[in-house]
């Protein structure tokens, strides 16, 4: 009794300067369920089950200190009985809600060793009566520094010292592995996915440009099961579907074309809009791999002759063949691959 009498009257001028805190729980317990407000709108389960404990505590805090079913209580009760009903809505794992809860974990456990360090403050040698001191204090034990300058004399101060720093290692270490845990695990799983993607590029296809052309052939070659690879400049946005192996970088360079995989690859098919472009392109994938195939698009007929200097194994101009195998067709001539194929090659005289 006489110890506790003791306790009571050291940390008497503590506690004088820590009035703005006599409402600590409930303010605390608020300050929480704000926070996770956010969560529950992402519908993030994390949030769920901290909302769930918080109503608890806050509906039992209501009735112990009321002493009665208050409204505050059928608030709580209320809040508890939705979140049991729409549980299986709140399936989703949220980065940004794992931080809230470290945020309110770390905010809360400041809070208890401000509040600590000022109660038992007579308890310490030298004796902690201000805020400063005790949030100095209470940021060396946390964080395990401990410099020595601030030393705990009594038994109350000490178990108390020794919760600090049991509770700060298992905050700290529990907000590591919340927050900064998924993100340096989706960089990692990221960067192993790109060597894997680099790995696997091999007898595929390479389509580079994002034309209508592009994408009409990019969705034949998914139909028929052919790995592609596309080739996308920086800053244009990608008509792509999202699981699509893509490469973004300039076409013209050799580092671009051999993330693709272009030595590997079975054909390297240049379409995009712009004809001066697709024929440097032809001619840094020719410098690169000789033995790839090389497919060039021509949009402008005037320029056949042009594209066909840097001598791509393929040309597809539009204009051209579109023209030349509806004229056959309406004067009844025969249509056959190898007219086909001589047209694609710029070995007829009308391409």
């Amino acid at each position: 009794m006489a110890t506790l009498l003791l306790v009571w009257h050291s940390g008497a001028q503590g506690l004088a300067q820590l009035g703005q805190f006599a409402a600590f729980p409930p303010v605390l317990l608020g300050a929480g369920l704000l926070l996770m407000g956010v969560g529950l709108l992402l519908r993030a389960r994390l949030a769920w089950a901290m909302t769930l404990i918080l109503s608890l505590l806050v509906g039992g805090l209501a009735l112990w200190t009321t002493r009665h079913l208050d409204t505050v209580f059928f608030l709580a009760a209320l809040l508890i009985v939705v979140l049991m009903v729409w549980a299986r809505r709140f399936n989703r794992s949220s980065v940004a809600t794992s931080s809230l809860f470290a945020l309110l974990g770390v905010g809360s456990l400041l809070i208890y060793a401000l509040f600590g360090s000022l109660w038992f403050g007579e308890g310490f040698a030298p004796p902690i009566r201000t805020l400063t001191q005790a949030l100095y204090f209470s940021v060396v034990t946390m964080s395990t520094v401990g410099y020595g300058d601030v030393v705990p004399k009594t038994d109350p101060a000490r178990l108390f010292t020794v919760s600090l720093i049991v509770l700060g290692i298992t905050v700290f270490a529990t907000t590591l592995s919340v927050v900064v845990g998924p993100l340096i695990g989706g960089s990692l799983k990221r960067t192993l996915e790109k060597r894997m993607h680099h790995a696997s590029r091999r007898h595929h296809v390479v389509i580079v440009g994002a034309s209508a052309l592009a994408q009409a052939l990019q969705q034949s070659l998914k139909a028929r099961a052919v790995p592609t690879t596309v080739i996308l400049p920086e800053g244009m946005a990608s008509p792509y579907p999202e699981d699509i192996d893509m490469v973004v970088g300039d076409p013209s360079r050799s580092q671009t074309l051999q993330q693709a995989g272009v030595p590997q690859a079975r054909a390297v098919l240049v379409l995009r809009d712009d004809d001066a472009d697709n024929a440097f392109i032809v001619l840094a994938v020719k410098e690169l791999a000789p033995s790839v195939r090389t497919v060039a698009a021509v949009q402008d007929a005037r320029n056949v002759a042009k594209i066909r200097r840097v001598q791509p194994d393929m040309m597809f101009a539009p204009q051209l063949l579109g023209g030349e195998l509806l004229a056959r067709s309406l004067l009844g001539e025969p249509i056959d691959n190898a007219l086909i194929n001589d047209l694609l090659q710029g070995k007829s005289e009308e391409c």
